[in-house]
């Protein structure tokens, strides 16, 4: 203490020299305003925790763009139905979403007999939030279509609503949604039905999730010259696959679509992306055990800890050809254009959700003086990161619109040929974007943006992955420029007079 520091605490005050001059009937008194003192600076941290309201009410740019959009009947029932989503993802589906990332899965390969078991166990709460999705429609709403072309525009507002509470349940929830989607491109057949009707279901008790098992030991996007498993062709009519997948993400799912080569009475298969066909396998039979699949390990990811990743052993699976023989890549490409919108969606949802906090903690925060919201330094960088995410989100919101169009039969030439374009360039931009914005908004929290059990990394390291599943940038950009071949020019044409 310097000798003319004043201590001032309960109302007493007095210098160090005071102090000293003190009774001994004062010592008490200063030994408790000394212990006090020292342990005031232990107790609290002296900053306000950010939250969030209603993230449907709090959210003026989703409002403002429904009640544009939609035919007001529709935006009636949905306007009902999405202020009681909110209230429910803020009481009961955010704390079960923090639970998911305390209690990640868990791998267990032998039991205490030394039998393999091969047992992914997976938290109470991510369970929970595979009942919640059923409940909530979150699949089922894109295919009942229900209000016609704006079905897929309103289950991607709950999807966006729901994805960065879902404790990282949004990506099964993609892989279902694209699986489905592949199901009834391919006009759903009688063999498929149940799949489909359990994909699209309301029920808890019946919903199923999907993987997708693509990617194996070489790796990557290049699925052409990357994918080993063979597929043999058995006397019912069935397959059996081998192979190792080297990348299942949400491997405690009830089904996947992979991708194998075909063999011939010699055993050969073609090479390249005409050798590929599609399947379809259930994981698990109806006792439980797995389909001639063995667990090899868990990933150990930077982020979305919350789900089960596994590198997956296939020793004769049997499985359902779904495709023409050698037309996989072209069968499963309705897959990867539902997927990529889903990251699209989890990105904008990502921003937003680190931008909201941001927001609330610049009005509690005191620094220098002042509020930080009443630092214009401060609020220019927060109005940055909120044009980036209302870019982002208009954007989203025109591709499900779209969308919603195509699968009704609504859509022109010209407005299909905008979302073929708009796909891919709204995955690689909004994935880069995302993890930008989330940087930026963590810095606006200072060294708090930093700790763990605030949850802002936890966001952070979830949004990082968002410019690598689906495709890289780079793949996303040939994959532009193949649209733009294919078309012959006319992709571009239809965006200039669109953005005109």
């Amino acid at each position: 203490w310097d000798r003319c520091q004043m201590l001032s605490v309960k109302g007493i005050k007095m210098t160090v020299g005071q102090e000293q001059q003190a009774g001994m009937k004062d010592k008490p008194v200063l030994d408790d305003l000394e212990t006090h003192l020292a342990r005031r600076e232990t107790e609290a941290l002296f900053q306000e925790q950010p939250e969030a309201g209603n993230q449907y009410l709090e959210d003026t740019l989703l409002r403002s763009y429904l009640k544009t959009h939609l035919p007001p009947k529709v935006l009636e029932e949905v306007h009902r139905d999405l202020e009681r989503f909110g209230n429910r993802l803020l009481t009961k589906i955010q704390p079960l979403s923090w639970e998911c990332e305390q209690n990640p899965p868990v791998f267990r390969q032998y039991n205490a007999w030394g039998q393999r078991v091969d047992h992914i166990h997976t938290c109470s709460a991510w369970r929970r939030m595979k009942e919640i999705s059923a409940e909530e429609g979150l699949i089922a709403e894109a295919y009942e279509k229900r209000y016609s072309n704006w079905s897929r525009l309103y289950q991607a507002v709950k999807l966006y609503l729901f994805s960065s509470s879902s404790g990282g349940f949004s990506c099964p929830l993609a892989m279902t949604d694209g699986a489905a989607k592949v199901i009834e491109s391919l006009g759903i057949p009688g063999s498929l039905k149940t799949a489909f009707d359990r994909l699209t279901s309301r029920d808890p008790k019946k919903f199923w999730t999907s993987g997708q098992w693509m990617t194996e030991r070489r790796g990557g996007s290049d699925v052409a010259n990357g994918t080993e498993t063979v597929a043999r062709k058995q006397p019912d009519g069935t397959y059996q696959l081998y192979g190792f997948k080297w990348f299942t993400s949400a491997a405690d799912s009830d089904m996947a679509l992979t991708l194998a080569r075909i063999a011939d009475a010699e055993g050969q298969c073609t090479q390249g992306s005409r050798g590929l066909s599609l399947f379809f396998l259930r994981v698990r039979d109806e006792e439980g055990n797995l389909n001639n699949i063995q667990v090899q390990r868990l990933k150990d990811k930077l982020g979305t800890r919350q789900m089960a990743t596994a590198e997956l052993w296939l020793q004769g699976a049997r499985a359902e050809l779904i495709s023409a023989e050698g037309r996989g890549v072209a069968a499963i490409s309705n897959m990867l254009n539902i997927t990529r919108i889903h990251n699209v969606i989890g990105a904008v949802a990502n921003m937003r959700r680190m931008i909201s906090l941001s927001r609330d903690y610049a009005r509690k925060r005191v620094a220098f003086g002042k509020l930080l919201k009443d630092h214009p330094l401060h609020m220019q960088t927060i109005a940055r990161m909120e044009v980036q995410v209302r870019g982002a989100f208009l954007l989203l919101m025109e591709i499900v619109r779209l969308l919603g169009l195509a699968e009704t039969n609504l859509a022109s030439e010209q407005e299909q040929l905008l979302l073929r374009l708009l796909v891919p360039v709204a995955k690689l931009y909004t994935g880069k974007q995302a993890s930008a914005v989330a940087v930026e908004a963590m810095e606006s929290f200072g060294g708090q943006g930093y700790m763990e059990d605030t949850g802002l990394p936890v966001i952070l390291r979830d949004t990082l992955v968002l410019s690598i599943w689906e495709g890289t940038t780079n793949i996303l950009s040939l994959d532009v420029l193949r649209s733009l071949a294919k078309s012959q020019g006319q992709v571009m044409a239809v965006f200039l007079s669109t953005v005109q």
